[in-house]
């Protein structure tokens, strides 16, 4: 059993607050369309979003990014077209929104034991960013023993090498098929 993870394709992370740009904009009708397949063909399709509280001095990315995906701000929304598909589908029950606090999306959040609970072996992964969220994402999804598939054309981040990097790295390290 398969389930895609969307992760954090938000207008923060593409145009707004902490944006990667270009690299991003130029993914959304892949990603989109990737997403759409996913569940239109009743596969498991899990969107994990990026949850900052305004002000919150604890949080570890306080120090190190620009204020990004506040709760209630736009900058949170899903980017472009991904957001009507979202909202068409997202009483589906092959469709579950996940609120991440940390890089990965499984770090302190249910999502292993959703996918478990669904049997799910293989994972395909697309979002924002390559070598940061989707890299930390993929990382532990590896430790968990699940099966990677990464869309090449379906990450992006904020600079070329460091999404070069972390594609090398998913197929070299981790054993992920990379998908053109």
């Amino acid at each position: 059993m398969k389930a895609l993870i969307n992760i954090d394709y938000t207008f923060d992370f593409v145009e707004g607050n902490l944006p990667c740009g270009e690299a991003a904009i130029d993914i959304e009708e892949k990603l989109v369309h990737i997403t759409k397949e996913f569940i239109e063909a009743g596969d498991y399709t899990v969107f994990t979003i990026d949850l900052h509280m305004e002000n919150d001095p604890f949080h570890p990315e306080t120090k190190l990014f620009p204020r990004h995906n506040i709760k209630g701000t736009p900058g949170r929304d899903l980017y472009g077209s991904l957001k009507p598909l979202y909202e068409k589908h997202q009483n589906f029950p092959n469709v579950h929104w996940i609120d991440k606090t940390r890089y990965s999306a499984f770090a302190g959040t249910d999502l292993h034991i959703k996918l478990k609970e669904r049997n799910i072996t293989d994972l395909y992964l697309v979002g924002v960013c390559t070598d940061i969220c989707v890299l930390h994402t993929a990382v532990d999804a590896y430790n968990l023993g699940y099966k990677l598939n990464i869309y090449e054309h379906a990450v992006a981040s904020f600079n070329k090498s460091g999404h070069e990097w972390a594609l090398q790295h998913f197929k070299e390290t981790l054993g992920a098929a990379i998908i053109e």
